[in-house]
């Protein structure tokens, strides 16, 4: 049996920040940008793992969401509690300045971890870390 990762999702507020940041920061590629029930959904993905998708979804992806529970899932997503994520990356210095030169917001600053890589991490414009990883 073969089982592998095929969709992950990422809460977000504002999906044109959002795509600023994902396409044009982190360079991936746009596969679909889909609107239903006043809601938005775009998927995203690394041109070399075509089979991989990353959805930019709104914090509260149903219709029948409350007030209170679009409230809740907006104010842990300012605070970034609700999603992260890691990408590898061959090269963890480049992927950080070139982020860093587009606007991201550092979290950390490339560093050696005692686990094996090393890494740094960002925040993206609705508040969710993300991390960059290089295997040493």
């Amino acid at each position: 049996m073969d089982i592998k990762v095929s969709t992950c999702f990422i809460a977000v507020d504002d999906h044109d920040k959002a795509l600023d940041f994902y396409r044009d920061a982190l360079g991936l590629e746009v596969r679909n940008d889909v609107g239903f029930e006043g809601m938005r959904w775009v998927t995203v993905g690394a041109p070399g793992q075509p089979d991989v998708d990353i959805v930019l979804e709104p914090a509260v992806a149903t219709p029948n969401a409350t007030a209170a529970d679009k409230e809740a899932a907006a104010e842990l997503l300012a605070k970034g509690l609700l999603r992260g994520v890691i990408f590898t990356t061959d090269d963890v210095d480049a992927t950080f300045e070139r982020i860093r030169a587009a606007g991201g917001e550092v979290l950390q600053e490339p560093m050696d971890q005692p686990y094996g890589v090393r890494d740094c991490a960002f925040r993206d414009p609705a508040g969710n870390m993300l991390r960059f990883n290089q295997k040493k």
